[in-house]
């Protein structure tokens, strides 16, 4: 059986290419030829044309090269570059305010002599009036036993009160106002406590006065203030306020 199967499978095989080799074209049987005339009538004068026999060699070295593109520029290299970059400003170096006072007309003087040395502009003297002061006064006691009887008097009925001081001594001072209203207002109202002989007076009378300002100290002026402290009779600098 096997041995008929491969007989028949070459028998078709053969009779498979003597088909379509046209062997068989005479008894009817042949492959359908394939042909388009009508590209033979689109050709343009065929005579010309001509079959060249091409040099390998030349034909490399003919060749024109392989244009390669410029490098594409970086993101940095697109953008233009400024001629140069401005340096960022120098932090500005911190001051202070400072001032001192008040002086009187003397201790001025003094102070402007010391602050001559400092940088024009760097300090003023201005100008402050010391207000007059008043007081509710009890004295001038004879001797000190007189003014320990008074204070004992004065303490029983619960008045606050402390020695004058100054020119005033052998005295004292029950209350110290900047006017001379407040300061009889308080007398009234201590008469009403049982003091009988206590009177107002003028503590000081107003006066002139400055103060002494530096509006604005840095480092390098700080170290110049020293010239300033044997002219400030005793007195601090302090923030101005």
């Amino acid at each position: 059986m096997l041995r008929l199967a491969v007989i028949v499978l070459l028998l078709a095989n053969a009779g498979y290419y003597a088909w379509s080799q046209g062997l068989l074209r005479q008894f009817g049987y042949a492959p359908q030829e394939q042909s388009e005339p009508q590209r033979m009538n689109q050709q343009i004068r065929p005579e010309t044309l001509q079959i060249l026999k091409v040099n390998p060699s030349k034909t490399s070295s003919a060749a024109p090269p392989i244009p390669t593109s410029p490098p594409q520029a970086t993101a940095a290299n697109d953008s233009p570059t400024p001629a140069s970059t401005p340096a960022a400003p120098a932090p500005a170096e911190s001051a202070e305010c400072l001032q001192a006072g008040v002086f009187d007309d003397r201790q001025a003087e003094v102070l402007r002599t010391a602050a001559a040395g400092l940088p024009s502009g760097s300090w003023t003297l201005e100008p402050t009036p010391v207000p007059g002061r008043w007081m509710v006064y009890m004295g001038r006691f004879d001797d000190m036993e007189t003014l320990d009887r008074k204070r004992a008097e004065l303490r029983a009925r619960k008045v606050e009160h402390d020695r004058a001081g100054g020119t005033l001594e052998l005295g004292l001072s029950l209350g110290r106002f900047a006017s001379k209203e407040a300061a009889e207002r308080e007398l009234a109202n201590l008469g009403n406590k049982g003091v009988r002989t206590a009177r107002v007076i003028q503590e000081r009378a107003e006066s002139p006065g400055f103060t002494l300002r530096l509006p604005s100290v840095n480092d390098a002026l700080r170290a110049q203030l020293d010239v300033l402290r044997t002219a400030m009779a005793g007195k601090t600098l302090r923030t101005c306020g």
